[in-house]
């Protein structure tokens, strides 16, 4: 793990507690002591693990609407708000009481925000106790679902059933017959596999399931040429007992733990891709576009954005979202469609391989990784959601228009849940008789807080901060160091950071040539709205350049020929061209030799185009 400059995050620290400051004209002067105290005293932990609790109990104190000192653990309280920042939380609630003011400052809001969860996502590895501790939680929250399943009601799961078949019953024939059919566009992901296979080694397919083969065959979706005998008696058809188990990984997300995710095999993938496509070409042409999201999480934000102003919608959010949803209940959605319910099963890895645990048996549908793990929770939890619906409202979905009827109140992306107000206690019961968890602190419908999908509001307005994501850089070799800084910078920027745009460009330009440049150019670049930096004018496009920095990086050769070449570039060609991006899309004209992800990257100083 590189080094991390401790001392320039805290600088970087101190300048936004400092502009966040100005917007409120609250004296920070001693909130800097108290700050520079706790991190001597308990290291970047205060910043990472510590403080990020005081911003999460402002957004619980404005739901409640009253701020109690039980909110904020870890602070010392004056009367019911924090002494740290208070400054700021005087301009949003009364100290004596703890009421929210009838007019709270939203500036001071967000600079609360902005202060206190400025590093809580940053992208550092946790301590080992940490991370077996999160491996450890992947295998119990496993156990947890196969208890669930022993002891589920019945009438529960056949309601379940019932109201999905109203919900998805023509998304999911019309993907029924094409499964039926062979008429499916696989494709292959961006990222790693359980094999280790990267970029063009994946179309080599060292290995097929017979699940698979029995609803997938290999000479329809693996095989250019179709099928061949003696191609046939060459490849490694695995048994379930043989299947490889999905790799089970650790990536950053925060200190306080990292994210969990599965790395699955070649052919599991590749068909995974198949069915999502379908999934989302067939649910594009329904009423359902409008309830579940598969691409855009913009209508969950503006469903909190209503919900902040007008009170009306409720944000959701659950926690360990994908490791909860029990395939017995992916195996009741998709049961009355055979051929549908076949293929997602064989493309369903049975056992994951743990760190420090070791190989065990699955009884979630899957885990991040998947590429149906996000279409198919999103579904389930509609399927939920619309169940407790009805609990509220006392009737039964018997036809897809009185679903529809909901348009505008209910959206679901992932586990970013969107609801009725009116039905929230209904809807919590519901989630949670099927044996996931609503997250209490991340979900919103009392106040005028909202959160989904990345933004947050209050009472209308945008409050949503600007993180740090990585470490600054040392060098010119932190190539993502150096990326996440300019990202960050020029959010800071928009924000109105003044000081802070002001520091970072300082600190920077002492690493990279840092122009200021349209939000349009490939050079590294300040935004500004003074205009741009030039030092001459191109004389053919009469375009601004300037010395600048590059981001260039290298492709590690994995080259392909013969059948697998073929396959990449026109087996998809055999299929009926009504699926969206149907064929493949190559980014440069040597695909064959170096594809995929970068295997590394570096800074490269030239004279771009600074608009």
């Amino acid at each position: 793990m590189k080094a991390v400059n401790m001392k320039s995050l805290v600088t970087l620290f101190q300048q936004v507690l400092t502009d966040c400051g100005d917007f409120c004209s609250a004296n920070t002067s001693h909130d800097i002591k108290t700050v520079m105290t706790r991190f001597e005293n308990e290291g970047f932990d205060f910043f990472t693990r510590t403080l990020p609790k005081l911003g999460s109990g402002l957004e619980r104190a404005l739901d409640l609407g009253y701020s109690t000192p039980d909110l904020y653990p870890s602070f010392k309280c004056r009367q019911n708000l924090p002494v740290l920042l208070g400054g700021f939380f005087e301009l949003i609630f009364d100290r004596a009481s703890g009421i929210l003011l009838d007019e709270p400052s939203i500036e001071s809001i967000r600079s609360i925000r902005q202060i206190s969860l400025l590093m809580k996502k940053i992208e550092l590895e946790c301590g080992v106790q940490r991370t077996n501790a999160a491996f450890r939680q992947f295998v119990q929250s496993d156990i947890e679902v196969g208890e669930w399943e022993k002891n589920v009601d019945l009438e529960l799961l056949m309601e379940f059933r019932r109201l999905a078949l109203v919900i998805y019953s023509d998304v999911f024939s019309k993907v029924n017959a094409r499964t039926r059919n062979f008429d499916l566009t696989p494709a292959h992901g961006p990222g790693k596999t359980a094999e280790k296979l990267n970029a063009n080694a994946k179309y080599t397919f060292p290995m097929w399931t017979d699940r698979l083969e029995t609803v997938a065959p290999y000479w329809r979706y693996a095989d250019f040429y179709g099928y061949s005998t003696e191609k046939y008696s060459r490849i490694d058809f695995r048994s379930p007992e043989q299947e490889l188990p999905v790799r089970v990984v650790d990536v950053p997300k925060t200190l306080e733990a990292p994210r969990i995710i599965a790395i699955e095999p070649v052919c599991m993938q590749y068909m995974q891709q198949a069915v999502f496509r379908a999934f989302r070409v067939e649910l594009d042409q329904t009423y359902l576009v409008n309830f579940i999201g598969v691409e855009s999480q913009e209508p969950n934000q503006l469903l909190a954005l209503s919900g902040s102003l007008n009170g009306d919608v409720a944000t959701l959010d659950l926690s360990e979202a994908s490791d909860r949803v029990s395939n017995l209940l992916v195996t009741i959605l998709f049961e009355d469609f055979p051929d549908l319910h076949d293929l997602v099963q064989a493309s369903r890895s049975l056992r994951a391989d743990v760190p420090s645990v070791g190989v065990v048996t699955l009884h979630r549908f899957a885990s991040m990784g998947s590429a149906l793990c996000f279409p198919v929770e999103s579904m389930v939890f509609f399927t939920i959601v619309m169940m407790g619906i009805q609990k509220a409202q006392d009737i039964h979905f018997t036809k897809p228009h009185q679903v529809s009827e909901w348009l505008g109140q209910v959206r679901v992306y992932g586990d970013d849940i969107c609801v009725p107000v009116d039905a929230v206690p209904y809807v919590v019961d519901m989630l949670e008789a099927f044996g996931l968890r609503v997250n209490n602190n991340k979900s919103f419908w009392t106040g005028k807080f909202r959160e989904s999908c990345g933004k947050e509001y209050y009472s209308g307005e945008d409050v949503t901060l600007c993180r740090v994501r990585r470490p600054l850089p040392s060098s010119r070799k932190d190539v993502d160091e150096i990326i996440s800084a300019v990202e960050f910078r020029n959010h800071a920027y928009k924000r109105g950071l003044w000081k802070t745009a002001r520091w970072l460009d300082e600190f920077i330009s002492n690493i990279i040539p840092f122009p200021a440049v349209a939000e349009s150019s490939t050079l590294l670049g300040r935004y500004s709205f003074l205009g741009v930096d030039e030092d001459r004018m191109c004389p053919k496009l009469f375009r601004p350049k300037v010395k600048g920095a590059k981001v260039r990086y290298v492709y590690k050769e994995i080259p392909i020929v013969d059948e697998p070449a073929l396959l990449k570039c026109l087996g998809f060609r055999q299929v009926v061209d009504r699926d969206i991006d149907y064929e493949p899309k190559f980014q440069n004209a040597d695909h064959l030799i170096r594809a995929g992800r970068p295997d590394a990257s570096y800074i490269n100083i030239g004279s771009g185009y600074s608009a």
